[in-house]
Order: C-alpha cells, then structure tokens, then sequence
C-alpha cells in the first residue's frame, strides 16, 4: 500500500532536511517510489530591499512500507 511522508523546513536548512530525509529512509526501510518538493516565495522583511526571510519547503515522500 502507498503512504506520504511530509517534511518542512526552511531554505537556511537544507543540508539538515536532506539528513532527515535520508536517515528516515534507511532506517525506515521504505521503497521510495517518487520525491517531490516545493519552496514557498520568499517575504521581504526589513527596511532593506534586500533583506528576505527564509522560505518554506515542503518535501513529499510517496513510498510503500
């Protein structure tokens, strides 16, 4: 049977996402039948033009247990 698995974090964390993801994927022992992902514009914050603030990600994980 397929499930979902999400993962969020923001985009200052990446390398940490990608360590989640893949530690759950060994230690879950999960078939991983596709990875899909989205990032959410970024906001401006501050009185600078270019101060951002970080955005969203959100990762869906399809697999079969």
């Amino acid at each position: 049977m397929q499930q979902v698995k999400l993962f969020k974090s923001v985009e200052s964390e990446l390398e940490d996402l990608q360590k989640a993801i893949n530690d759950w994927i060994k230690s879950s022992g999960a078939k991983v039948i596709s990875i899909t992902g989205n990032i959410a514009p970024q906001t401006h914050v501050g009185s600078s033009m270019n101060t951002f603030a970080s955005s969203d990600i959100l990762v869906v994980v399809l697999y079969e247990a």
